[in-house]
């Protein structure tokens, strides 16, 4: 990294976790004998606590996502779509503008080995029948309108798919709306051909409700994403090819 372009990203980081409250941020910060913080990736990835929650384990605020355990390939996609701003959110923007390739994937490397309990859910739980609905595609898709399950791309588990397709265990169910509206709408995309924003864009308004109440209700497992998984894709997925 250029000297300049370091300096400005260890201020940006610096100024990212000054956004966040110190007492509610819990960043872990134990100091070394000679009072330094020790060099390791989890110092590194301290400003991601803020919204992502110590190993990636999530926050309260239903906007960010939990990180831990989902594919290296998989987050190394989204960091990279961050910094070059095929994917739009100003902080992850800013924060990733100056790092390269191989640091964005030893980020990608610690979040995906990561494995902390889940956190606690809060607010109304959706309606059942909502949940229902929503069950049925992310099992069985809508054939009549050849909308494939959720399932067939995310694993039977819904825990991932090595080596570039995320789980979806532990996701509140803005988020899960949030995104595949940002799809719908091209503010989200993926590496071509984007699967996701042909299905999402397939789907309806009550669908994407359905899809994202019935995910949230699910809990985490200790289930991982599948690896060496031979079976084919419903349709070409450009993230799941060049994932590094």
């Amino acid at each position: 990294m250029k000297p300049l372009a370091h300096v400005f990203a260890c201020l940006l980081l610096g100024s990212i976790s000054q956004l966040v409250p110190a007492q509610s941020r819990n960043v872990p910060t134990v100091p070394s004998s000679d009072g330094q913080v020790p060099d390791t990736m989890e110092a590194r990835v301290a400003a991601c606590v803020s919204c992502h929650g110590v190993a990636g384990r999530g926050v309260q605020n239903v906007y960010f996502p939990r990180l831990a355990g989902k594919p290296a390939g998989y987050l190394y996609n989204q960091l990279v779509a961050f910094r070059d701003g095929r994917r739009k959110y100003v902080p992850m923007n800013y924060l990733l503008a100056y790092l390269p390739d191989a640091y964005l994937y030893k980020m990608a490397e610690y979040f995906a080995a990561q494995n902390p309990p889940p956190l606690a859910t809060t607010g109304q739980p959706p309606l059942p029948q909502l949940v229902r609905d929503g069950q049925q595609i992310v099992t069985g898709g809508v054939p009549a309108r050849r909308i494939p399950a959720c399932a067939t791309c995310h694993g039977s588990d819904l825990a991932g798919r090595e080596p570039g397709i995320p789980g979806l265990l532990g996701l509140r169910a803005d988020y899960v709306s949030a995104q595949l509206g940002a799809w719908r709408y091209g503010v989200r995309t993926a590496l071509a051909p984007d699967c996701m924003q042909v299905i999402a864009s397939s789907l309806t308004e009550t669908e994407v409700a359905a899809v994202s109440a019935y995910l949230s209700s699910l809990p985490v497992t200790d289930v991982r994403p599948v690896k060496g998984n031979t079976t084919a894709l419903p349709m070409p997925c450009g993230s799941q090819v060049h994932s590094k």
